[in-house]
């Protein structure tokens, strides 16, 4: 009793209003009828809204506090920064031959720091003040009031080891997105600049980098962005829809012949239109974040979030290897997701559709529905917990961006802005072609290869991406270079490539696989009546780390599961 007091406390703490009266009321009914499991859970998430209201507001009443104190909010504000360079300048003023800022970005926010400025430019440096450091600039006043902040400045930073070079380069960085804020009237841009300076890597960007992210900014913001393992629940219920070996990968063979997920490196997977590049994409993402635990950056010009998040929710619940994570051993298909598709676990408790389904009662509304499927249906709420479960580990760690005719100068700025804003180090690009300045003329797609190879080799991170493979004649054993659908010139620039084909049903017998590349026992390809599980040869084309085995997958896009079997070959006559 004494606990359900407790949750009868945590209730009332709650402010009522017109948003959650519908949710409180519904917690008032699960503690009448003792589901206080259920009720506990939906207290929990109206007080994490509350408090998240509350932060919100906090934060917009500090942000306003920011404006009226300075010209800048804080994150562009540093006093110390601006008093520590005009003290070394008056202590040194041959420093201004070197270290002064052009009019047009000197941006100080302290009026005194700008004039004692000027005073270095005409008074105190002036023989060594070049015309295009003085150019724009007027004279500066003065006064006994100035000559005393001068002094000061000067013994703040004397006998002090300050580094004049790094001060300097701070607070031009500082004047750059000063002035970018400034400028840019658009206020969801203005916030994307502030962020610049949270950027994990800030301290070590260059001013070059400073000035080239703030255009990535405003390139990236053109595009659909989101966190594709947010919200993965609501989605789903709304029915709208640096050791020599890297990580490894979903497949055994695969991460021993390329060393595993390697950064540094690029990587290609090329197969027919409507073979699952999309969705090999995802498995490989999904792996590597809730696996390995990293950071990774989807960008794909062919899916778009909605498709690639249900492909993530029905990877989360089939795969195996994530299952063990999330502790729940379900098998539910994406056409059963899409389609809110779940089956009692006792057939007497509802309406039925021919296959068994719980079928939705007439003038009933989805909420309505999804509180009577979590009573009477195992299937749903396993789904439910489980990517539930995988929406807290994942939070922040699948990024999604969705970059429809774009440049290859703009696919760089965004993979450099992600690697800057969130020190990402792992990036899928479904699928590489041409840029739109170069649509039809496929052997620029090695120019973009080339761009993507330069950026994994100077960033340290790793790009897989997928390619098209041409719908050729060739046997899925025997693909090579030449059955891809762009220039073959790619394969130059790439660490290693994958050429990737469906094994006709009918030809399921003339191959065997085998568990070693050397091996005395095969086994055969064993034909389902399952019309969705498929065969699928991949032939490593190119692989610098080594070899260049021909491998089976048994796959069933249906539930995104890829089985990679073995070493793949012919019968022998």
């Amino acid at each position: 009793m004494e606990n359900v007091d407790k949750m009868y406390d945590l209730l009332n703490s709650i402010k009522v209003t017109e948003e959650n009266r519908e949710i409180v009321e519904e917690i008032k009914g699960l503690l009448a009828t003792e589901n206080y499991f259920e009720a506990l859970r939906k207290i929990r998430e109206l007080k994490e809204k509350e408090q998240e209201a509350k932060e919100n507001e906090e934060e917009i009443i500090e942000n306003e506090e920011e404006i009226e104190e300075g010209t800048y909010p804080r994150a562009l504000s540093n006093q110390e920064l601006e008093e520590h360079f005009i003290g070394l300048l008056l202590e040194n003023p041959k420093l201004i031959m070197k270290y002064y800022f052009l009019f047009d970005i000197c941006m100080f926010e302290d009026e005194e720091m700008l004039n004692i400025y000027k005073s270095v430019l005409y008074n105190e440096g002036a023989k060594y003040s070049s015309e295009q450091a003085k150019n724009g600039f007027n004279f500066s006043k003065d006064s006994e009031e100035v000559y005393h902040l001068k002094n000061e400045l000067v013994k703040e930073v004397q006998d002090k080891n300050y580094d004049v070079e790094k001060i300097f380069v701070e607070l031009k960085k500082l004047f750059i997105l000063r002035k970018a804020y400034i400028e840019t009237p658009e206020i969801n841009i203005q916030d994307k600049i502030l962020e610049i300076t949270n950027y994990k890597l800030y301290d070590k960007m260059s001013v070059e980098e400073v000035e080239n992210t703030i255009e990535q900014v405003n390139v990236t913001q053109k595009f659909k962005q989101s966190v594709l393992s947010d919200n993965l629940v609501e989605f789903l219920e709304n029915s709208e829809n640096e050791l020599a070996n890297g990580l490894s990968y979903p497949f055994p063979i695969l991460t021993e012949v390329f060393k595993g997920i390697r950064k540094g490196e690029t990587t290609a997977f090329a197969m027919p239109s409507n073979s699952g590049k999309s969705r090999i994409t995802i498995d490989i993402a999904a792996y590597t974040a809730l696996l390995h635990k990293k950071k990774v950056l989807v960008i794909s010009n062919e899916m778009s979030e909605e498709k690639m998040k249900l492909c993530l929710i029905t990877t989360i619940i089939n795969n195996p290897d994530i299952q063990k994570l999330h502790g729940y051993n379900i098998h539910v298909s994406e056409g059963e997701l899409l389609e809110f598709k779940f089956k009692p676990d006792k057939k007497k408790d509802a309406k039925l559709d021919e296959q068994g389904y719980i079928l939705k009662e007439e003038k009933e509304t989805q909420k309505q529905f999804i509180k009577r499927l979590s009573k009477i249906s195992s299937d749903f709420n396993n789904v439910i917990a489980a990517i539930e479960w995988a929406s807290k580990q994942i939070k922040n760690s699948i990024y999604f961006i969705n970059i429809t005719d774009h440049t290859n100068d703009e696919l760089k700025k965004v993979i450099i802005n992600y690697y800057y804003k969130e020190h990402i180090e792992y990036v899928f690009y479904d699928t590489l072609k041409t840029d739109t300045d170069n649509i039809g003329n496929p052997e620029e797609i090695k120019r973009t290869a080339t761009i993507l190879s330069n950026l994994a080799q100077n960033f340290n991170i790793f790009i897989c991406s997928t390619l098209q493979l041409a719908e050729s004649a060739t046997s899925p054993i025997n693909l090579n270079v030449n059955d891809l659908a762009v220039s073959r010139t790619v394969k130059e620039v790439l660490d290693t490539l994958c050429l990737i084909k469906q094994i006709s049903r009918d030809n399921l017998e003339e191959y065997e696989y085998s568990l070693n590349e050397v091996d005395t026992e095969f086994f055969d390809l064993e034909k389902s009546d399952n019309p969705d599980v498929r065969y699928y040869a991949c032939v490593v084309d190119k692989n610098r780390a080594g070899a260049k085995p021909k491998l089976v997958f048994k796959l069933n896009l249906a539930y995104n599961s890829w089985v990679e079997l073995g070493y793949l070959r012919l019968k022998q006559k």
